[in-house]
């Protein structure tokens, strides 16, 4: 597909022509575009000084810190493929995903030392390490061509002679619900088309457009990042803000989510725009508001953004209540799939929450990958069109799978299920067909669940998962955190209440907190194997 840039070459344009604004804030570190731009150039070059070759991995192991933005950054101008690291990982996690993508250089905070010098040695690509070691603690031995992050950032070095073209990669690692983790290839050009303009607005179609674009945005935006940057919804929703000529917004503490401190963060830094990943974030946020000593100032605020998870109608409502200026969005996207829908919630007008448009570019497919007529009450995997990843890194089998060449262009389908509507314009999601629950031959997707338990009064969340029963097959199983002890037969009948009785869970167990991922996305295999233990089926 024509159009679109190398993001290095666009962050370089955004730099250029905002160098005196805010590029990136973590509490007190305060980086102008200027500041950022230079540090990615010293990092740029002395990633080449190691002998980093052309297209070579550049892994991101590190907590949502400036480093993460301004690394990636730094990858790009010296044509190489930033791949993101979850920090979650353990030795043999983090040995397949080094060595499954080839990594030659590593950005690391400090305390995952250890875990890389492990395996370090059997990564015979890797050529160098820079460490992020705030605390001065030194902990740089036993690491291949190891040097202090910031000790390289902040040494000028000669601006990198590299060719850099919009074909050059990023990589997007998806730990998925099944197996190793894969590396989703997305052409850097492909991504501005798909994040330039936030995906609402046709992009610049020259350097000279976004130059023009970001010397007079209508509003300047501050995006306040929730969730982790190591996964897609953070960190495509920076290049959304840095492709605005915005600020990308850090909370202070990056190893734990405290809701008060993101609304001070709001408040201090006039965020406009705050990122999170479903209830797990907003109900949070939610009780924040109301147990708060005085009102925040949420003045500044204009949108809520969700990807990955939709949340709950009465979180919304409680929000608006607080922010009645705000807009609220559902983003249906993947790893592997950016711009399938897009849901909005106003204080003037409320759209169901899972419900997204179907368009040119978002399809219905079958379990045989053909597509399907969008009339009401068809059920399908969704597919989406236009700008989309190239396929997985080393997995052809999976990328023919996943990405679908038709006589009306390519889709990638990467496995969620919808419904069309009764107006045949819109669908409504039903779930990840690979956590489907099939029960007495039914199909339940467990999203659909969650929503009505969710709304169960003392429920904080919930995931829903299938465990083995004699008689149907698998029983759906709603593990849940409440304020309170929850009357699981009441829960059960509510359910029952909003959708067939062979949905409603057939088994309540109430945990301290939901298992879930750094994003906020459900933990199935957690989930279904405490359920197991708690029910004496493991």
């Amino acid at each position: 597909m024509s159009g679109g840039f190398n993001l290095a070459d666009a962050f370089d344009a955004v730099a250029e022509t905002c160098a005196a604004q805010d590029a990136v804030v973590q509490g007190g570190t305060r980086r102008t575009w200027a500041a950022v731009e230079r540090r990615a150039r010293n990092l740029a070059a002395w990633m080449l000084e190691r002998g980093a070759t052309h297209q070579g991995k550049v892994a991101v192991y590190t907590y949502n810190h400036p480093a993460y933005v301004e690394g990636v950054y730094a990858a790009m101008k010296a044509a190489l493929v930033p791949v993101n690291v979850n920090y979650r990982y353990r030795e043999a996690e983090l040995r397949y995903l080094l060595d499954n993508a080839d990594a030659e250089i590593a950005i690391v905070h400090a305390e995952f030392v250890p875990l890389v010098r492990a395996v370090a040695g059997q990564l015979p690509r890797l050529r160098g390490v820079l460490v992020i070691d705030e605390d001065g603690g030194g902990a740089l031995d036993g690491l291949p061509g190891a040097a202090g992050y910031d000790a390289v950032a902040e040494t000028d070095r000669p601006a990198p002679r590299v060719a850099r073209s919009p074909d050059d990669h990023l990589f997007l690692y998806t730990g998925g619900t099944t197996g190793m983790p894969k590396g989703v290839m997305w052409r850097q050009a492909d991504l501005f088309l798909r994040l330039a303009g936030g995906g609402l607005m046709p992009p610049p179609d020259s350097l000279d457009g976004l130059r023009a674009v970001v010397a007079n945005p209508p509003i300047p935006m501050r995006a306040l990042i929730g969730p982790p940057l190591m996964h897609g919804t953070g960190w495509f929703t920076s290049v959304i803000a840095w492709l605005a000529g915005g600020s990308v917004l850090l909370l202070d503490n990056p190893t734990r989510f405290d809701p008060h401190e993101l609304w001070q963060v709001v408040e201090r830094e006039r965020a406009t725009s705050v990122t999170i990943v479903g209830d797990s974030f907003a109900k949070p946020m939610l009780r924040a508001l109301r147990e708060a000593p005085r009102p925040y100032d949420l003045s500044s605020l204009a949108l809520i953004s969700s990807s990955g998870v939709m949340w709950s109608q009465e979180t919304k409502a409680g929000l608006l209540a607080a922010a009645p200026q705000l807009m609220l969005i559902d983003s249906f996207s993947s790893s592997e799939a950016v711009g399938m829908g897009l849901s909005v919630t106003t204080a003037a007008g409320v759209v169901q929450t899972g419900t997204f448009q179907l368009s040119d570019t978002t399809r219905l497919f079958s379990e045989q990958l053909a597509l399907l007529d969008a009339v009401p009450g068809a059920k399908g995997l969704v597919g989406v069109g236009g700008p989309q990843p190239v396929g997985y890194y080393k997995d052809p089998e999976k990328s023919a799978r996943t990405f679908v060449e038709t006589p009306h262009g390519r889709f990638s389908v990467p496995g969620d299920w919808a419904v069309v509507n009764e107006d045949g314009r819109t669908l409504s999601l039903l779930g990840r067909g690979s956590v489907c629950i099939n029960t007495g031959g039914e199909k339940v997707f467990p999203e659909e669940v969650e929503e009505v338990v969710k709304r169960f009064p003392g429920v904080l969340d919930c995931v829903v998962v299938g465990v083995p029963d004699e008689r149907f097959g698998e029983a759906i199983t709603a593990v849940v955190s409440a304020g309170a002890p929850l009357d699981g037969e009441a829960l059960k009948a509510f359910v029952k209440q909003h959708l067939a009785g062979y949905k409603a869970p057939r088994h309540v167990l109430q945990v301290d907190d939901v298992y879930r991922s750094p994003s906020g996305k459900a933990d199935f295999a957690r989930t279904r194997q405490v359920a197991l233990e708690r029910l004496g089926l493991a």
